[in-house]
């Protein structure tokens, strides 16, 4: 398919244009105008872009691009060998950050709490990127964090709050911690998202609601997983998703 019908059918599908983000949203670097082998990603880093290149790929998919808001411009040393690398073989950079975030069915937090078991009921924080629900069984918060660990491969750090039986959660992944006392204030038993700061600690302590920290980089694979599949699905791309492994 002809790279702007993808990246059109991309910005509709994810609403791009409705998102005050940090980073621009959709094709960030051109490359050849005609797309049918695409590999999806976390991030566009260089183990993602070499393996673009051995695969022949058109194009790069991934949640994490690049340009971000306050980032040096100068294009220097690592970010020179990453853009040098697209430009040399002609491959499409497109990524989706907030959008890929929020999205009802291909987003995030969308594929995490399916594959959590969680069922949504509504959204909170700002641009409603947070995640409201419910268990269908109340349980322990050592229960929740076991199959979190199964599910995400990772093993997440839990502060497990008073103890008290986990009926209503909250969560939002990667770099989220900064919604937890909004999802204090809105009555749950317990917190996710993929990263966790010092603070975070005592907020969890002294309000008793439990946090867990799943991985910034485990709670953002199933995004850009899902859509990948999508395209597959819907536009018979040739679609690969390649996991770079992170431990954060």
């Amino acid at each position: 398919m002809k790279r702007e019908e993808l990246s059109h059918y991309l910005d509709k599908l994810l609403e791009a244009g409705r998102f005050r983000d940090y980073c621009p949203n959709g094709l960030q670097v051109e490359g050849r105008p005609e797309v049918q082998r695409l590999l999806a990603g976390v991030t566009a880093n260089q183990s993602l872009l070499d393996v673009a290149v051995a695969r022949g790929t058109d194009a790069v998919l991934v949640h994490h691009g690049w340009f971000w808001r306050g980032d040096d411009l100068r294009v220097t040393g690592l970010r020179k060998t990453r853009l040098q690398t697209l430009l040399r073989h002609d491959i499409n950079l497109i990524a989706y950050h907030l959008p890929l975030d929020a999205h009802p069915e291909f987003g995030n937090n969308a594929q995490l709490g399916k594959r959590l078991g969680w069922i949504a009921d509504d959204h909170f924080g700002e641009q409603e990127l947070g995640w409201l629900g419910h268990l269908e069984n109340p349980c322990g918060v050592s229960a929740i964090a076991d199959r979190v660990g199964r599910e995400l491969q990772r093993q997440p750090l839990v502060i497990a709050g008073d103890g008290r039986m986990v009926s209503r959660v909250a969560w939002c992944s990667g770099a989220a911690q900064g919604l937890f006392e909004q999802a204090i204030a809105l009555g749950v038993d317990l917190y996710l998202s993929g990263e966790i700061s010092e603070p975070t600690v005592h907020l969890a302590r002294e309000s008793g609601v439990a946090y867990i920290a799943a991985g910034h980089h485990a709670s953002e694979r199933y995004g850009v997983q899902a859509l990948a599949e999508h395209l597959a699905e819907r536009f018979a791309l040739d679609c690969e998703f390649v996991d770079i492994d992170n431990p954060v």
